[in-house]
């Protein structure tokens, strides 16, 4: 008889974080399945925010599932905006490009198309700063209902490629071997 172990995490942090990197790298690097929030929302719920965000969100995520591991990005908010506010993107292709660490030929042009580059509303610089505090607003209590549970597990730093490593290894000692590649 097979038993079929489920595990579920709840992956959080600021917006620009490294959520989706490390998302990406969990379903890479072990036999996992990815939900982002956006997933769950087209399917059944109708916000356009992450999930959960408020305590009660929180509360009945636990009712429908059981969650193993919440997982916190904790990053600068000032390294989240010099992040973001850094990025541009080509409009027809979505590519996007950064002027920090991956920037266009041309400043402000796409290197396919030649096309000018965009920076979306979300990135601009007071805007950045609006969704940082809102999400520090909304979501303290929600880190704090989870850390009550005993399954808060908060990784802090400013660069993916250095908070993965410890996520990586954290997740070697909750997950079965036969989970791991």
């Amino acid at each position: 008889m097979v038993v079929r172990m489920l595990f579920r995490a709840v992956i959080m942090g600021p917006p620009g974080s490294g959520k989706g990197t490390i998302s990406d790298r969990i379903v890479k690097h072990f036999a996992l399945k990815h939900l982002s929030s956006g997933d769950l929302l087209r399917l059944n719920i109708q916000r356009k925010t992450g999930f959960p965000r408020t305590v009660p969100q929180a509360q009945a995520l636990d009712k429908a599932h059981e969650i193993s591991t919440v997982i916190d990005l904790n990053v600068p908010f000032q390294t989240i905006k010099d992040r973001l506010t850094a990025r541009w993107i080509h409009p027809g292709s979505g590519r996007v490009y950064n002027t920090e660490f991956n920037p266009p030929k041309v400043s402000g042009i796409d290197d396919i198309t030649g096309e000018p580059l965009i920076q979306r509303e979300d990135d601009k610089p007071e805007t950045v700063t609006k969704r940082l505090k809102g999400y520090e607003a909304l979501t303290k209590p929600v880190l704090e209902y989870y850390q009550n549970k005993g399954v808060l597990n908060t990784f802090s730093g400013t660069e993916t490629n250095k908070i993965w490593p410890h996520v990586h290894s954290f997740l070697r000692t909750k997950l079965p071997e036969e989970l791991q590649e």
